[in-house]
C-alpha cells in the first residue's frame, strides 16, 4: 500500500502566516503539520508516499522532509490545483494499481489512521472513507450510509442529507483510476473527488465508512489551528525535561527539548519547549509551543504557538491566543494592558505601542 499527501495549496485562509510558506510546513506541537500525517502514515506501514505539490510549494516541503526517516517521498506537481481526484490522476504512474491512502495534508487525527486501513484490508470492499458526524455538514462532503455501506455522497449540500461528514482520508483501491479518467470538471472548475466516489457507488462497488473516534481537526483557519495545537499538547502525559532550568517553576506537563533553558520563569502545562530556545524573565502558560530557537523575555504567552527563532522581549502585555510564524520579531514597551492576540507571518517585526 503506498501513500499520497496532498500538499498543493496555498493555505489562503491562514494569511498571512501562510504568506511566505505552505500551510503543511506550519508547525502544531513544534511539528510540521505534514509530518503528523507522514507519521500516522508510517505507523500503519506505508512507508512509501507520493506528496502532492505545486510549484509553490515544493521547495518548503522538500526541505522539511529531507531529514525524515522511516519513508520514501515522490514529489508530483500538480499546478494549478484543480482538485482531489486531479491529484490521484497526476499521481497515476506513481500509484501504479496498487491500493493507497489518500490524506488531506492539514488534516490531523488524535488516534491516526489505524482503524481506516484494518476497515481496507479486512473487508471486501474498493474505499474506505473517514466519516465524522458535525453540527453543520454543508460545508463538507456529506455521505448517506445504509446497511454499513456508504450508498451517497454529496458535495457541500444545502440540504444535508445526513450529519457524517468526509474527513480527510481515503483509502482506494485500482478502480478509482477508472473513474477518475471520466470526470468532467465540476462548476467550480475542478475534479471532485466526491464526483470519482460516487462514481464507484454508481458502479456497483463498494465503499466502506469508518466513523472517526476522537478528535479531528481541519487546520484550515487560525482558531482550527490554535484548537489543534490545543488538542495535540493534551495528549503530553508525562513531564519530560532535557533543557536546563534556573530558579524556574515547572507545573503540569512539560516538555524542555534539549539545548533550551530556562531561567527566571514559569511554566504551566501542557508546553512543549524546543531545543536551543532561551526563556528568561517569563511565564510560558498551558497549550503553548515554543519552537526551537525561540527567545522570550520578560514576557507572557498562553495558548498560543511560537515558531522557531522568533524573538519576543519586554512585551507588558500578555500574549494569547496567537500564532506567530518563523524569525517573527516582537518587542515591547510602555505599561501592561491585559492581553494581546497576534497572527503574525515569518519575518515579520512587531512593536507593541503604548
Amino acid at each position: 500500500m503506498k501513500g499520497l499527501i496532498l500538499a498543493a495549496g496555498l493555505g489562503t485562509r491562514l494569511r498571512p502566516l501562510t504568506s511566505l510558506r505552505p500551510k503543511p510546513i506550519i508547525g502544531v506541537a513544534n511539528k510540521p503539520i505534514i509530518v503528523h500525517a507522514i507519521d500516522n502514515l508510517v505507523a500503519v506501514g506505508v512507508t512509501d508516499i507520493g506528496i502532492v505539490v505545486s510549484h509553490d510549494t515544493v521547495d518548503y516541503l522538500k526541505d522539511t522532509l529531507s531529514s525524515y526517516q522511516g519513508a520514501t517521498f515522490s514529489y508530483l506537481m500538480q499546478d494549478p490545483p484543480l482538485g482531489l481526484a486531479h491529484a490521484v490522476k497526476i499521481a497515476r504512474d506513481f500509484l501504479a494499481d496498487d491500493p493507497f491512502v489518500m490524506y488531506l495534508g492539514d488534516n490531523l487525527f488524535e488516534h491516526g489512521i489505524q482503524a481506516f486501513v484494518d476497515a481496507f484490508n479486512e473487508g471486501d470492499v474498493n474505499a474506505v472513507l473517514a466519516l465524522v458526524r458535525v453540527a453543520d455538514p454543508r460545508s463538507f462532503g456529506v455521505a448517506v450510509v445504509e446497511d454499513g455501506r456508504i450508498t451517497n455522497l454529496v458535495e457541500k449540500p444545502k440540504d444535508p442529507p445526513s450529519d457524517l461528514a468526509v474527513a480527510g482520508v481515503y483509502v482506494f483501491d485500482k478502480h478509482i483510476h477508472k473513474i477518475i479518467e471520466t470526470l468532467e470538471p465540476s462548476a467550480r472548475g475542478e475534479y471532485e473527488i466526491t464526483d470519482a466516489i460516487q462514481g464507484l457507488i454508481d458502479s456497483k462497488l463498494t465503499i466502506a465508512p469508518v466513523e472517526t473516534s476522537g478528535w479531528w481537526k481541519d487546520t484550515g483557519k487560525p482558531h482550527e489551528l490554535l484548537d489543534a495545537n490545543r488538542l495535540m499538547l493534551a495528549k503530553i502525559t508525562a513531564s519530560r525535561i532535557e533543557g536546563t532550568l534556573e530558579n524556574t517553576e515547572v507545573i503540569g506537563n512539560v516538555v524542555v527539548e534539549a539545548g533550551a533553558s530556562l531561567k527566571n520563569s514559569k511554566v504551566v502545562g501542557p508546553v512543549i519547549i524546543g531545543a536551543g530556545a532561551a526563556i528568561e524573565d517569563a511565564y510560558i502558560g498551558p497549550y503553548t509551543s515554543v519552537g526551537d530557537n525561540v527567545v522570550i523575555r520578560d514576557a507572557e504567552v498562553e495558548y498560543s504557538v511560537i515558531e522557531k527563532q522568533s524573538h519576543i522581549t519586554s512585551v507588558q502585555h500578555r500574549i494569547q491566543s496567537s500564532l506567530i510564524g518563523v524569525q517573527v520579531e516582537v518587542r515591547g514597551r510602555s505599561e501592561r494592558p491585559s492581553a494581546l492576540q497576534l497572527i503574525l507571518g515569518d519575518k515579520s517585526s512587531a512593536i507593541i505601542p503604548e
